[in-house]
């Protein structure tokens, strides 16, 4: 069973104390020569301000992101699901979860970085600034990633829910077979309508509860009722979909 989550643009800052990035130490390994290129390319465009302020859509009040990118080499790194914040990942809320639960999450949860391809939780990385819809110079993200990050979700063996936003699965489709977490609600009617913003708070709070269940689902069958008995509205959808009601 795999989750595969986006990344969100905001990070911490900080890592462990003598620490750096190290490529042989994150997941899928396959990967390395895209992130070698990545690495690189973001590089040669974070050497001057406006370079990146454009290629990255950055405002004159962000250029601690371009300094970020800069040290990326040389910085301190903390593991994956601990770097990334925002609504989805307060969701998660990580610090309290036990060492047992952070071991699980590293076995069963990935994020998919317009940087690094696809990282599993526990895999340490630095704080950057590179999203899906960034633009460095000889290197269109789309291209480079699609193939790639979707031949490591084909390779995995079991179940894979995608909670993606379509921009990030636009780098690395899921396979046949892989279903799509839609998070929606019920009008007065009962017709199913999807969230936008609170879609992200919704997909935190389901994974952590997956997490913390500790429980390698199959397929969507075992995984529906164990949200039944968790109190969790998880239904079939459209193909391809499952739809958390909310």
């Amino acid at each position: 069973m795999l989750l595969v989550l986006p990344p969100s643009e905001t990070k911490r800052d900080g890592g462990r104390d003598d620490s750096a990035l190290d490529l042989a130490a994150l997941s899928y390994p396959a990967l390395t020569p895209q992130r070698r290129e990545t690495l690189a390319a973001l590089a040669r465009v974070s050497k001057t301000v406006s370079g990146a302020s454009a290629a990255l859509g950055l405002g004159p009040t962000q250029r601690f992101e371009i300094d970020r990118n800069r040290a990326l080499r040389s910085s301190p790194v903390m593991p994956a699901i601990e770097r990334y914040t925002g609504v989805l990942y307060d969701g998660l809320d990580v610090d309290t979860l036990s060492a047992a639960e952070r071991e699980f999450a590293h076995d069963h949860v990935a994020i998919h970085s317009a940087l690094f391809g696809l990282v599993r939780a526990g895999d340490p990385i630095p704080a950057y600034r590179l999203s899906h819809d960034s633009r460095l110079p000889g290197l269109p993200l789309k291209r480079h990633w699609r193939s790639a990050v979707s031949a490591e979700l084909s390779a995995h063996a079991g179940l894979v829910l995608d909670l993606r936003s379509e921009a990030y699965a636009a780098l690395g489709p899921a396979p046949d077979g892989a279903l799509y977490l839609r998070v929606v609600t019920e009008n007065a009617k009962g017709r199913r309508v999807a969230l936008s913003h609170f879609n992200k708070k919704a997909k935190g709070e389901f994974t952590r509860a997956v997490v913390q269940a500790g429980v390698v689902h199959p397929d969507d069958a075992s995984l529906i009722e164990w949200a039944s008995g968790a109190g969790i509205r998880l239904e079939p959808g459209p193909a391809g979909e499952l739809d958390l009601i909310v």
